[in-house]
């Protein structure tokens, strides 16, 4: 999420990125096991064939009993290299991929052939990917940089999202830089709004993470951000762990803004601010049992991508190297034994499945 690679990848510069199409082409969501967002009723080009949707020995179906929850995460928390991302989800028995950087280099900056190449091997590993993270608004620009680049970003994505199967592209509401609170505001909307615009014309959902930006830590500056872009090609990102070095109750949040949620990251932590500590979900203070309680007592379906920001943390120029000491596989067993312990006996209906939760039955959304 910075504007350069972690620094352990070791790769070479990034190239720039493909110049945003006049007409950029649009797409159609992959078959995820939650209905998908929206769809796109405009065909795709024969230039930019979508990667075919890999066929997966998974408890979901094409039509679904009640909600489901898949697990996956983030790749590159576990390495920087796409064979080992893959091995770590195969080892927690997990298919759902999503893409952040390979090879220590952003999904937008990637070559289209090392793109394809890539859609090729996650077909081959049954695979799927829920989403593609961006730079756009996040911790390392600020509202007033130059808003083209992220247009750029935006529109090279497109063309990459369609090759990977995925619609989801993962934004912030960029940092301040010395403006006034109004015109802070109106600027970050303003972006936002033209993003959601070039990322409906796509076929895309922009997801807003509760991270850095306008509309980062505050439940009621998401609701102004949903309510005055007012696209259905913008959601929120709710990471349950980003409450503690940011300084917010993460919990209280998410019962403000559940019903715009569509995605969600899974971390834990201690300390607060500077002194922040990232633990194995479950171990801090981050309130996530009761974050993931309240969604699937609400019968709420959808992701929950792990990013446990136990080795790799972009924002400091940390990354995976592979091994296990990127706790990747450590904190998904956590995760997993906290729904067992923490989730499941009251959530009535639900079941541990392989590579996610089950519901029978519809649930009330009403909590």
């Amino acid at each position: 999420m910075t504007d350069s690679a972690p620094q352990s990848a070791g790769t070479a510069s990034a190239a720039p990125l493909d110049p945003p199409p006049s007409d950029p082409p649009p797409l159609k969501p992959p078959p995820l096991g939650p209905p998908p967002l929206r769809a796109s009723t405009r065909p795709l080009p024969h230039s930019l064939s979508r990667a075919p949707a890999p066929t997966l020995s998974r408890p979901f179906g094409d039509r679904l009993p009640g909600p489901t929850i898949s697990f996956g995460g983030i790749g590159d928390e576990a390495a920087p290299d796409l064979p080992g991302q893959l091995d770590a989800l195969n080892e927690l028995g997990w298919h759902d991929l999503e893409l952040r950087t390979v090879d220590g280099r952003w999904i937008a900056e990637l070559p289209l052939d090392r793109v394809r190449r890539i859609a090729e091997t996650l077909a081959a590993r049954g695979t799927r990917v829920t989403g593609l993270a961006s730079r756009i608004g996040n911790w390392a620009s600020r509202i007033t940089d130059d808003f083209d680049r992220d247009l750029a970003e935006l529109s090279a994505l497109a063309v990459r999202a369609a090759l990977l199967g995925t619609d989801r592209i993962r934004v912030m509401s960029y940092p301040n830089a010395e403006l006034s609170e109004a015109t802070w505001r109106r600027r970050a909307l303003e972006r936002l709004t033209r993003l959601a615009e070039l990322a409906d014309r796509n076929g895309l959902t922009l997801l807003h993470e509760n991270c850095s930006g306008w509309a980062g830590t505050c439940a009621e500056r998401q609701l102004d951000l949903v309510t005055t872009v007012d696209s259905p090609a913008l959601r929120l990102l709710f990471d349950a762990g980003n409450g503690v070095p940011h300084g917010y109750d993460g919990y209280s949040m998410l019962r403000e803004v559940v019903d715009h949620v569509a995605h969600v990251h899974i971390k834990d932590a201690v300390g607060g601010g500077h002194r922040t500590e990232y633990v194995l979900p479950g171990e801090g203070v981050a309130r996530l049992a009761e974050s993931l309680r309240f969604l699937v007592d609400r019968g709420w379906s959808g992701g929950w991508s792990l990013e446990p920001h136990l080795a790799t943390r972009p924002h400091h120029g940390l990354a995976a190297d592979g091994t296990a000491v990127s706790g990747f596989v450590a904190a998904g067993r956590a995760l997993g034994a906290l729904v067992e312990t923490e989730i499941l006996p009251s959530a009535a209906g639900w079941r541990s499945v392989p590579g996610g939760l089950e519901c029978s039955a519809a649930v009330s959304h009403e909590q």
